[in-house]
């Protein structure tokens, strides 16, 4: 008996091999995945294939199942003798209410045992409406002024933006487009103004925003103002390897620097840290010991006065094993332990399957601290 997390451990197999006992053989009869399907966004209307190759003593059959359940071959699925499932048009909604989308697992059997591979997640490339449009602006020259559009989809949409029909030059150094979709524009003049469109754009369809205008005033640049954060940074939950952008905008005259700290007065660090435009903070591949509350302060040129602007940054860490099962042989009668052991931020809960199949404790199966 064997116990399956997730990816299934490989199979061995016993035979009665001299009259004194059981002798077991492990070599090149285990059954093994060399390659398992990946998660997949996939095109409407478009051919889909997922890919699926086992190794072991043939003969080896292979078949698939969407959502625990065991696909057929018609007119909508091809199984190849390599272990490919090709869906030939892929469908989000077909005409019956059934779906292409789901988890998919390809399970592979000989003589010997069951291996099932991870599950896959195939999902329909979308493109929802924009649920964030940018607002018209009024600033003056050298001030600064802020587009920001939202909109979800699957894969995640890239973000451009147009002025007056034509594609924003961001190379120029007061134009920086976040990561975010957040268009900022620094030291406005007033051939700035005009009217600023949102393009979002991914493998479901393209999609225009609605106009906003940017209206530049004569500016009174010699008066004096007090430094001020238009934008201040918000609070982000993320993965580790994300990205994650803290956004900081500040006004005054004369113009504010803007500074970086953390709350608990531990360092920022400089690995992966980056500043973009005028006081936005990027931070690239994000870790556990980046979770923090970050504080932006807009400070005046020479002076002590300030003000401040806080966000609160979360970084979770998937589940990931530590300790996987391993293959173990015994003899009829003794007891086989299976260890495992995962980590994870939330603490990751664990489950083990049999065959595919969950195994709940009782009888002579027993759960240890939920990982042995």
């Amino acid at each position: 008996m064997f116990f399956l997390l997730h990816k299934p451990a490989a199979c061995s197999v016993c035979y009665e091999g001299r009259r004194d006992g059981i002798e077991c053989v492990t070599s090149g009869a285990e059954l093994a995945f060399t390659l398992e399907p990946s998660d997949i966004i996939a095109v409407q209307e478009q051919p889909l294939m997922l890919h699926c190759q086992v190794e072991g003593i043939p003969p080896i059959t292979t078949q698939w199942r969407r959502n625990g359940i065991l696909l057929v071959v018609d007119q909508y699925y091809t199984m190849f003798h390599n272990g490919t499932l090709l869906i030939g048009r892929f469908q989000r909604t077909k005409s019956d209410g059934s779906t292409d989308e789901g988890d998919y697992e390809c399970v592979g059997q000989n003589s010997f045992g069951l291996v099932v591979s991870r599950r896959a997640r195939v999902q329909a490339a979308t493109m929802a409406e924009f649920h964030v449009q940018p607002r018209s602006v009024r600033a003056e020259e050298a001030g600064m002024g802020r587009f920001q559009c939202q909109i979800h989809g699957l894969p995640e949409p890239a973000i451009s933006w147009e002025k007056d029909g034509r594609s924003v030059d961001t190379k120029d150094e007061r134009y920086t487009l976040l990561p975010t979709g957040v268009l900022q524009i620094t030291g406005l003049r007033q051939e700035d103004g005009g009217v600023f469109c949102c393009v979002a754009h991914n493998s479901a369809g393209v999609k225009h925003s609605a106009g906003a205008l940017l209206t530049v005033s004569v500016s009174q640049s010699s008066v004096y103002k007090e430094p001020m954060i238009l934008v201040g940074p918000e609070n982000l939950t993320l993965t580790v390897h994300q990205t994650a952008i803290l956004e900081c905008v500040a006004t005054g005259y004369p113009r504010p620097i803007v500074s970086w700290s953390r709350l608990d007065g531990r360092p920022i660090g400089v690995e992966g840290i980056q500043v973009l435009g005028t006081g936005n903070l990027m931070i690239t591949d994000v870790g556990v010991q980046h979770s923090g509350i970050y504080v932006c302060a807009a400070n005046k040129p020479g002076t002590r006065v300030r003000r401040t602007a806080q966000g609160r940054l979360v970084v979770q860490a998937p589940a990931e094993f530590v300790q996987p099962p391993q293959s173990i042989s015994r003899p009829v009668g003794t007891t086989a332990i299976f260890t495992c052991q995962a980590q994870g931020d939330p603490v990751p809960q664990l489950t083990w399957l049999k065959n595919g199949q969950i195994l709940e404790p009782g009888g002579h199966v027993k759960l240890r601290n939920n990982n042995t």
